[in-house]
């Protein structure tokens, strides 16, 4: 059996008593960072054993621990802070279990994520969840263009190198009027939360530099959704496609553009002549 153990984001009183039980009991414990999670296990004073389980031995580790469960063996899943899983490589060990028909049981907890909503101040009813945007080049540019019209709240990770200039390119996409809070050093000593718009953010920045790992919360879009026509419809799906684009990338750009869904734009697309 495979357990999905939450450990603390920053505050080691926020460790479930559920969480340290299973930790005690399990057979073996996987880790991203055997270091850093033994000192988690030495102050509750947990003597299990440690495998490490990170995105460079992945490939060669997931097999092994297969081939453990497959034999009734019982380990537990951890990351260095947070639910496992969640921007981690985690995810592949439990789609792995579950297509090899082993129990995959939640202990939940502490979430970087679910935290930062929380408190916020933005709507939390529907949310977006990117983890950390691509480090640069089209790849980054066209994650955020897809963003662009998303009405839900988004949430980012980012680290405090990169802060600055990911605040430039919400600006750039989203506009600075966008409300946008910065969520830092959650559950630790130095928790802030710092609300206003992504141009006062940029301001704020100026002049400090960032510290601390971030859960970056932006509003969603409240631009109405683009009405045309069918004709009009009809006559922006051919101009993409006269520039290339297949069907399915014209629909996808335009469904992007316009808050249409993109089956139904597909659709217009198949009436078009190639």
């Amino acid at each position: 059996m495979l357990y999905v153990v939450a450990t603390p984001i920053g505050n080691l009183e926020d460790m479930t008593f559920r969480a340290v039980r299973i930790l005690r009991e399990v057979e073996a414990i996987a880790a991203e960072d055997t270091r850093h999670t033994g000192k988690l296990l030495q102050h509750f004073q947990i003597t299990t054993p440690q495998i490490s389980y990170h995105d460079h031995n992945r490939t060669s580790r997931l097999p092994e621990l297969l081939a453990r469960l497959k034999q009734g063996k019982s380990i537990a899943l951890v990351s260095d802070a947070g639910m496992p899983g969640i921007s981690d490589p985690g995810y592949e060990l439990v789609a792995a279990c579950v297509e090899a028909g082993i129990p995959v049981v939640p202990i939940p907890g502490a979430s970087a994520v679910v935290t930062a909503l929380s408190a916020a101040g933005l709507p939390t009813d529907r949310f977006v969840f990117e983890g950390f945007l691509p480090a640069k080049g089209k790849e980054r540019r066209d994650r955020l263009a897809a963003l662009q019209s998303e009405s839900r709240t988004l949430v980012f990770y980012e680290s405090p190198h990169r802060l600055r200039q990911t605040l430039t390119d919400f600006s750039e996409t989203f506009g600075g009027d966008r409300p946008i809070v910065l969520a830092r050093e959650l559950t630790k000593l130095h928790e802030e939360f710092w609300r206003g718009t992504v141009q006062e953010a940029i301001a704020h920045h100026e002049t400090r530099d960032p510290q601390g790992e971030y859960t970056v919360l932006l509003a969603g879009s409240i631009a109405a959704p683009v009405v045309l026509s069918e004709a009009a419809l009809k006559a922006e799906l051919a101009a993409l496609m006269q520039q290339g684009l297949s069907r399915s990338q014209a629909s996808r750009q335009l469904a992007q553009q316009t808050q249409l869904p993109r089956r139904d734009l597909y659709q217009l697309a198949l009436t078009l002549p190639d």
